[in-house]
C-alpha cells in the first residue's frame, strides 16, 4: 500500500457550519475504506489550508477514488504520494 497525504481546504459553500463538518470525519473514514483505502490520521491545520489526511491506497486509481470521496463532502483536496525516506535513498543511489 502506498501512503499519501492531502491537504484539505474547505469549501465555504458547500459546507454549513463547523458543526457539520465535525460530523464528517467518521462519515470519510468509512468512505475511504469503502474504496478500499485506509484514513491513518487527521489534523486541523493553522496556515494556508485547513486539514492534513494520511491515508493509505494500494495504488493510484484508489487515491484518486478517495480524492474524489473526499471531494464530495465539500472539501478541496490537494493529494500528494509519500516515499519513506529510506526508499528516497535507495532511489538516488541507483542514478
Amino acid at each position: 500500500m502506498g501512503t499519501y497525504m492531502a491537504l484539505v481546504d474547505v469549501v465555504e459553500a458547500r459546507v454549513q457550519n463547523a458543526q457539520e463538518l465535525a460530523s464528517v470525519w467518521g462519515d470519510l473514514r468509512n468512505d475511504i475504506a469503502d474504496v478500499g483505502g485506509e484514513m491513518k490520521d487527521a489534523y486541523a491545520i493553522l496556515g494556508d489550508h485547513d486539514y492534513l489526511i494520511l491515508f493509505e491506497a494500494p495504488d493510484h486509481q484508489t487515491a484518486l477514488q478517495i480524492s474524489l470521496v473526499v471531494e464530495r463532502r465539500g472539501l478541496d483536496m490537494h493529494t500528494h504520494e509519500l516515499l519513506p525516506v529510506e526508499e528516497f535513498g535507495s532511489l538516488v543511489q541507483d542514478v
